[in-house]
C-alpha cells in the first residue's frame, strides 16, 4: 500500500497493510521547533534548519527524511506551504535571540525587546526562556462588564460576501495541489476551507453569548456556514482530485474536566450548521474526508460530533473528563475515525519512564486500531521539552503495536 492507500482505507474502517501514522498534519499535530533538531539528530540525519510554519506555536514543518524515518503518512498543504517538498525561496535565517537557529518567512514580524523577549506583529511575546508566543488571555477578548459585544450581522455577511475566492485564487490552489499530489504518495490534508465556526470574538464571550442570546447565534452561524457552502462550492471541485482530507474545523469545546458549554448548547446551536457544511463537502467531493479537531473533555458530546457528519475527530483527548480511551473507542467504532489519542501527552509522554510510554503507547494502539479508523499521532503537539528518545520511541512502539 501507499502511504495515501493507507490512510484512506483506515478512514473508510478498511483493513491496511499497517497503522497509518501522522507528524504534522495539521497544527495540532506537529513538533515544537527546539525539539525538532534534536530529533532530526537522533534519527542520524542531516542536520538542518527548522522551517517554522506556525510562529505562535513555534512548530517545525517537518521534512520528507523525517517523515520516512518515523513511518508517517501524511502531507500538509496550507497555502503554498507543504510538507511534501522544499521551496527555499520562501524561507529566510532567524535565530530567535540566538536561541533557535531557524526559518521563518517574515523575520520583519520579530522585533527583539530590552528584556530579551521577542514580539511578534505587535502582538504577542515570547518571553526568554518560553518556548511559544503568547498573548493576554490567549490573545482573546474578555469582556466580564456589562453586555458582550455582538457583532453586526449584515455588515458581516456583506464582508464575507467580498472576500470570496477569486478565480484566480481557486486556479492557483489546484495548480499547487495537483504540484503537491504529484511528488508524493502521501494522503494530502488541506489546510484552507472552514466551516467557520467556533468561539467568535472569544471563548469567554462566545460561551457567554449561545447561553444568553441563542438566537443571535443561530443568525450568525447562518451567515458564516452561507459563507463556509459558497467557498466550498467555488474551491473544491478544483482542488479535490488532488486532496485527501479537508482539516475542516479547529472548535475546542471541552475543557480538562467537561465540556465548555452544556452539551444542549452544541446539540442547538452548531451541530444543524455543522451538518449542512459537512453534507455540502461531501455532495462535491464524497472521496474528500473531513477533519475536525476538538480539544478537551468532550466524550459526552460524541455523538453530536458524530451527527454533524464529520469523518474524522481529533484529538482524541481521552485522559480528559474522566473517560478512558476504551469509552472513547466503544462510542465512536465505525462511525467517525479516530486521529491521535496515541499517549496521554500531559503525564506519560513528558513525566513518565521510556517502559512507562511504551506500556501506554501498546495499550492505546491495540484498543483505537481495532476494526480499523484510527490513526496514529500524539494527543497533540509534541512540546519543545520533549526529548528526541521519546520522540522515537512513540511513533516505533505505535508501529509495532498495531
Amino acid at each position: 500500500m501507499t502511504s495515501r492507500e493507507r490512510v484512506m482505507r483506515a478512514l473508510a474502517f478498511e483493513e491496511t497493510d499497517r497503522l497509518p501514522m501522522d507528524l504534522g498534519g495539521m497544527r495540532s499535530t506537529g513538533i515544537s521547533a527546539f525539539a525538532y533538531p534534536k530529533l532530526v539528530r537522533a534519527l542520524g540525519l542531516p542536520a538542518r534548519r527548522p522551517c517554522i510554519h506556525d510562529t505562535g506555536q513555534m512548530l517545525a514543518l517537518p521534512d520528507r527524511d523525517v517523515l520516512d524515518a518515523l513511518g508517517c503518512d501524511v502531507v500538509a498543504v496550507e497555502g503554498d506551504i507543504t510538507s511534501a517538498f522544499t521551496d527555499p525561496t520562501l524561507w529566510h535565517d532567524y535565530d530567535f535571540n540566538g536561541r533557535l537557529s531557524a526559518r521563518v518567512r517574515e523575520p520583519g514580524d520579530f522585533e527583539l525587546l530590552p528584556d530579551g523577549s521577542i514580539c511578534q506583529r505587535g502582538k504577542s511575546l515570547m518571553v526568554p526562556g518560553a518556548y511559544v508566543f503568547d498573548a493576554p488571555h490567549g490573545g482573546q477578548d474578555l469582556n466580564l462588564d456589562g453586555d458582550v459585544p455582538k457583532e453586526d450581522l449584515d455588515f458581516l455577511r456583506a464582508a464575507l460576501a467580498k472576500s470570496r475566492f477569486k478565480p484566480v485564487q481557486v486556479a492557483a490552489a489546484a495548480d499547487y495541489c495537483r504540484r503537491v499530489r504529484v511528488g508524493t504518495q502521501r494522503a494530502i490534508m488541506f489546510n484552507g476551507l472552514s466551516a467557520g465556526l467556533g468561539f467568535r470574538g472569544g471563548m469567554a464571550n462566545f460561551s457567554i453569548l449561545c447561553l444568553t442570546e441563542p438566537d443571535y447565534v443561530r443568525d450568525l452561524h447562518a451567515i458564516i456556514v452561507e459563507h463556509a457552502v459558497a467557498q466550498l462550492e467555488l474551491l473544491l471541485p478544483a482542488i479535490a482530485p488532488h486532496v485527501d482530507i479537508l482539516m475542516f474545523c479547529a472548535d475546542d469545546q471541552g475543557t480538562q474536566a467537561s465540556t465548555i458549554m452544556p452539551p444542549s448548547a452544541f446539540r442547538e446551536l452548531f451541530v444543524p450548521f455543522y451538518r449542512r457544511a459537512n453534507d455540502t463537502v461531501h455532495n462535491i467531493a464524497p472521496a474528500v474526508k473531513t477533519f475536525f479537531h476538538c480539544c478537551g473533555a468532550v466524550h459526552d458530546i460524541l455523538d453530536d460530533i458524530i451527527a454533524c457528519g464529520f469523518d474524522v475527530l481529533n484529538p482524541v483527548q481521552w485522559p480528559a473528563g474522566g473517560h478512558s480511551f476504551r469509552e472513547w473507542k466503544d462510542r465512536c467504532r465505525r462511525r467517525i475515525a479516530l486521529w491521535g489519542g496515541g499517549v496521554n501527552t500531559q503525564s506519560t509522554l513528558p513525566l513518565g519512564t521510556l517502559e512507562e510510554l511504551r506500556r501506554e503507547v501498546a495499550e492505546v494502539v491495540r484498543c483505537l486500531s481495532a476494526d480499523s479508523g484510527y490513526v496514529f499521532c500524539a494527543i497533540h503537539n509534541l512540546l519543545a521539552e520533549i526529548p528526541a528518545e521519546k520522540i522515537i520511541a512513540l511513533y516505533r512502539t505505535a508501529a509495532e503495536s498495531d
